[in-house]
């Protein structure tokens, strides 16, 4: 008779999921719990345990080039689905658009 095989020594289905979907992941209760407390000692000026010696003062050339280039304002026709879709996971849907067409972008240069 043949030996049963146990679901716990079953292998797991591989899932696949893109950087963008890790990045973009919602916070869990720990961790904005964490984010808070960091928050807060920040806000508390408390940098005393950090040491700053090894990094150098940035110039004033090098502070007035460090902004990302302007984005384009355009308007693009979606369909009620797809709008509801990236509307659903909360505020910066267009930021969204962005991630996903530039995630897209990416990989079609490869």
């Amino acid at each position: 008779m043949a030996k049963k095989s146990s679901a716990s020594s079953r292998p797991a289905k591989r899932v696949s999921v893109s950087a963008d979907y890790i990045f973009n992941k919602p916070f869990t209760a720990k961790q904005k719990a964490v984010l808070r407390k960091l928050k807060r000692k920040q806000d508390a000026g408390d940098d005393s345990g950090i040491d700053f010696s090894d990094i150098p003062e940035l110039t004033e050339e090098q502070l007035k080039n460090a902004r990302r280039p302007a984005r384009k304002l355009v308007a693009a026709r979606l369909d009620p689905d797809v709008m509801e879709w990236l509307q659903s996971f909360g505020p910066g849907y267009s930021t969204r658009i962005n991630t996903l067409l530039r995630s897209v972008m990416e990989h079609q240069r490869k």
